[in-house]
């Protein structure tokens, strides 16, 4: 597992890449802000010049009428373009956004459980929702640059048009604000990133918390987690605090610099007015234009939402920085039995080794139920078995051809999956059922929904199988029963059930057991079993010790072994003596 450092670098990395992929894909209308901002900006530059001449004619009691009316159409063009600056900047970030959370949230997906091994749920929502939306941001603030950028150069241009002199003056000045704003953006981006960190930590504390409600509640610790949420809170704060202080600091710096350079440069006009070398209204003019030329305001904003946005986007780029699963172009061979094979699997998880040089064979047909103590590696084995983890060593094959060189859709129409918390994912309970198969069928819906025993449920539903999910109460054992009713829907050479009948009744178990396990049934069965009648009916057990396969044969046969019987606890070994 990669260092912290190592993983930040890559997701900076990785950020600048999604942030430049980001302006490619709103190319069109980052162009457009651009250049509305930028005609904007020049509207305004025009704007004193324009009035500096009308009232220099005025004044002479000449006509002024075109310049009062082109002031007029300046004003008016700058209102227009800023209105439409407004429109295009908030689209822009939007669709930005939306791209980036459809990004990410593929990402998430394509690496399946390979995400939450790495990020806590709570933080993956906080960098799909709250990041996404920061760093949503960064193509529109970086097109704003030009037109921020246009207005102090602008001004300083254009008062070494009215006089030289007065642009020497100002730029005499400059390097303060340079350095000011080239700190103002290193500190903002250190000071983001530590804010969205600490956002991150408390958001995946809050999600544990939210997951766990029924356990806090029953054992009275609410305060203590609510403490345990918000203690990363003065941290937080003092992040914060740092962000303001730094925009702080870089405005009271500004408002210092910015008002002693215009001062000065009205005190040269007024010098160069006094020696006839400029006209009252050149003298309106440069002033305007001083303040433009020290006005940093727009581009300490423009850079610090850069530096916001450059940050969001490093969290984001972590995230695809992680590599997702590939997959080959093999087909399985037509007619194969499943035959599933385990060669010198080594899996590790957090540093540790889980797994350690597993050989098992389950023959095409059959039906294996692992069995083993807490923390043994069961659940571990059969993610590699359905291909939701990787080995670190070593390879899973399924019909003799490697898992990996599997195309995807291959592989998920080969190998089906239930779990111990089956998550419903659809419209209604028969969408749910129906997930991933290519060509639904209500019929083969209702048959699968009846061999795991959910069809007499479904059907209490208020409106049967058309149920809302939402709306389709259910206990932990009838989600377990739709869970595997929507695994016999796939079907496929592989079933593999995670702990998924640890919530049923014995009878129900017993009853859906027997059907897996009843002659003829196609495909291969791979089984997480924690009771003893449910190791009973299997073809065969695979006892995991250690991380390693102690022993492979009939439950019958392994029961002999004290060590065996011990896995099941004292409830199980006096089923089985009743047995």
């Amino acid at each position: 597992m990669p260092r912290p450092h190592q993983q930040g670098d890559a997701g900076t990395r990785e950020g600048a890449v999604l942030l430049r992929d980001a302006a490619r894909h709103s190319a069109a209308r980052r162009t457009a802000l651009s250049l509305a901002g930028v005609a904007s900006a020049g509207a305004g530059l025009l704007l004193p010049a324009a009035l500096g001449r009308a009232l220099d004619l005025l004044l002479a009691g000449a006509d002024a009428t075109r310049w009062v009316l082109l002031c007029a159409v300046l004003v008016l063009l700058a209102t227009v373009l800023d209105a439409a600056t407004t429109v295009l900047h908030g689209t822009l970030d939007a669709r930005t956004t939306a791209w980036l959370r459809h990004r990410a949230t593929g990402q998430v997906l394509a690496l399946g459980p390979r995400a939450q091994d790495r990020f806590p749920a709570g933080e993956l929502v906080a960098r799909l929702v709250g990041n996404a939306a920061a760093a949503g941001t960064a193509p529109a603030a970086r097109a704003g640059l030009p037109a921020a950028v246009a207005v102090p150069v602008g001004g300083v241009v254009a008062l070494a048009l009215i006089d030289p002199w007065l642009a020497v003056v100002l730029l005499a000045g400059a390097p303060p604000l340079w350095f000011l704003l080239r700190a103002l953006s290193r500190d903002t981006s250190a000071c983001v990133a530590d804010y969205q960190r600490v956002q991150g930590r408390m958001a995946a504390a809050l999600a544990e918390a939210v997951a766990g409600r029924r356990t806090i509640r029953a054992a009275g610790l609410q305060e203590r987690e609510t403490a345990r949420i918000l203690r990363p809170l003065p941290e937080l704060s003092e992040a914060g605090h740092r962000m303001w202080r730094v925009q702080g600091r870089a405005a009271a710096r500004a408002v210092a610099v910015a008002p002693l350079l215009q001062l000065a440069v009205v005190a040269a006009a007024g010098l160069l007015l006094a020696r006839h070398r400029l006209t009252a209204g050149e003298l309106l003019a440069a002033s305007r234009y001083a303040v433009l030329a020290t006005g940093v305001g727009a581009l300490v904003g423009q850079l610090t939402s850069v530096a916001r946005a450059r940050a969001a986007a490093g969290r984001l780029g972590e995230l695809h920085a992680v590599p997702a699963p590939d997959h080959g172009d093999r087909r399985l061979p037509e007619g194969g039995p499943g035959r599933l094979q385990l060669r010198g699997v080594t899996a590790r998880r957090g540093g540790r080794t889980v797994l350690d040089g597993v050989d098992l064979v389950v023959p095409g047909g059959s039906t294996l139920a692992v069995v083993g103590r807490s923390g043994s590696g069961k659940s571990l084995l059969a993610a590699l078995a359905a291909r939701l983890a990787d080995p670190d060593a070593g390879e899973v094959l399924l019909d003799g051809v490697p898992l990996r060189e599997l195309s995807r859709e291959e592989l998920r129409t080969a190998v089906a999956c239930a779990f111990d918390r089956p998550v419903l994912l659809g419209t209604t309970v028969e969408d749910a059922l129906a997930l991933g198969l290519p060509h639904p069928s209500p019929a083969r819906v209702r048959e699968a929904a009846r061999t795991a025993h959910a069809d007499d449920f479904v059907r209490r539903l208020p409106a049967g199988y058309a149920t809302v999910c939402a709306d389709a109460p259910r206990s932990g054992g009838e989600s377990q029963r739709l869970g595997l009713a929507r695994a016999f829907a796939r079907g496929g050479r592989l079933l593999v059930l995670d702990d998924a009948l640890s919530s049923l009744d014995t009878v129900t178990e017993h009853r859906i057991t027997e059907a897996l396990t009843a002659p003829g049934t196609h495909g291969t069965r791979l089984l997480i079993a924690h009771r003893a009648a449910t190791a009973a009916r299997a073809d065969a057990v695979a006892w995991l010790d250690g991380g390693r396969v102690r022993a492979v044969g009939p439950h019958a046969a392994l029961w002999h072994d004290p060590d065996y019987r011990a896995v099941f606890g004292g409830a199980d070994d006096e089923e089985e003596d009743r047995r």
